[in-house]
């Protein structure tokens, strides 16, 4: 008997809808017993088929799921995903204690930990996968987390062609932009898209880059010969202090990059990352932003976080000289990606 079959088949039951992943196991167990011609027993079939279960309890079947992109949990009990259908809601045995030990075991591949001193964490899973937890007291009674996950295999810019997130037209023109050595900031909401633009963008790259990239948490995905892959570090861990992404900018700049690419800029390091633009290094990156302009304005005030004696009159003209195309991403109501404004950045910009 096949034992991956039974695990293949709980999990086609889960993805089909019919039953919860609670159950599932149980009916793929029968029917392998049924059709099976071998003396083992249910019991012997059941041990075996949950030791390849044994994962995360029942997110793991979600989680292997590549049509569901993002898992989230409010209370016990109760298991949200998002696909392509839309948000579904799994009502399971699932209650506190067994969420806290799974969120341990997740959080052994990272070594990161949360407590009531540190009451929430990002970190990455083994798989790539981004997980977010937040407990009590930061939350009002329960834990929370979600898991967002990335394609084992990056799309390029041509899957997004065909996909029809871009145009032709685009498509020329980010080709162009990213073999040329223009320095893109991607920007959008959450889940528009950005991360996946930003991967096939760097995956147009040929094998003389060298790429350095600086990220919260590892997420973007690419199959390159030349990178390093930097993330940030919190404090308390082992009682180490922690290190940020402006650090890990310094850093990336001794390390003797073609392109430097920060996975999401959103604090003090806009301001590193424009000196480093404009020392002649290519970069790329993503903000959130409602649009290309929203983007600028943006970038032209996260620098002042850094505390230093810094003026729009500098800000703006470092802009213009660092950043060459601003790429807004969207996604409809219907879960639909697409690249909806591409902007280049001119002297006579006004923002």
């Amino acid at each position: 008997m096949q034992f991956n079959q039974i695990l293949s088949r709980s999990r086609e039951l889960v993805r089909a809808r019919s039953v919860q992943p609670s159950d599932a196991l149980a009916i793929a167990v029968d029917e392998a017993i049924e059709g099976s011609e071998t003396s083992l027993s249910e019991a012997d079939v059941l041990l075996r088929a949950s030791q390849l279960l044994e994962g995360f309890g029942p997110l793991q079947a979600l989680i292997d799921d590549e049509s569901i992109e993002e898992i989230w949990i409010n209370r016990p009990n109760e298991i949200f995903f998002y696909d392509a259908d839309g948000k579904h809601c799994l009502e399971i045995e699932f209650g506190e204690r067994e969420i806290r030990s799974v969120v341990q075991r997740m959080l052994r591949h990272s070594k990161r930990k949360i407590d009531r001193l540190t009451p929430y964490v990002d970190a990455d899973l083994e798989d790539g996968s981004r997980l977010h937890v937040v407990i009590p007291e930061v939350t009002r009674n329960h834990w929370s987390l979600n898991i967002r996950k990335f394609k084992s295999s990056p799309l390029g810019l041509e899957d997004l062609l065909v996909q029809g997130a871009i145009t032709d037209t685009q498509f020329e023109l980010l080709l162009d932009a990213a073999r040329s050595g223009s320095s893109v900031l991607v920007c959008g909401a959450t889940q528009a898209g950005k991360t996946t633009l930003l991967s096939a963008l760097l995956g147009e790259l040929n094998d003389a880059e060298r790429i350095v990239s600086c990220e919260d948490t590892f997420e973007i995905s690419l199959n390159h010969r030349d990178w390093v892959a930097m993330q940030t570090r919190p404090s308390g861990i082992e009682g180490q202090s922690d290190i940020g992404l402006r650090e890990l900018v310094r850093q990336a700049l001794r390390m003797r990059p073609s392109r430097l690419v920060i996975g999401e800029v959103r604090g003090a390091e806009a301001l590193d990352m424009l000196v480093a633009l404009n020392s002649g290094i290519p970069g790329m990156g993503t903000i959130h932003a409602p649009s290309a302009i929203g983007a600028l304005e943006k970038l032209k005030l996260l620098p002042l976080l850094a505390g230093e004696n810094i003026t729009e009159r500098f800000l703006v003209p470092t802009i213009k000289s660092a950043i060459d195309l601003v790429v807004h991403c969207h996604r409809d109501q219907s879960g639909r990606r697409r690249v909806t404004e591409i902007l280049e950045v001119t002297n006579d910009l006004v923002f």
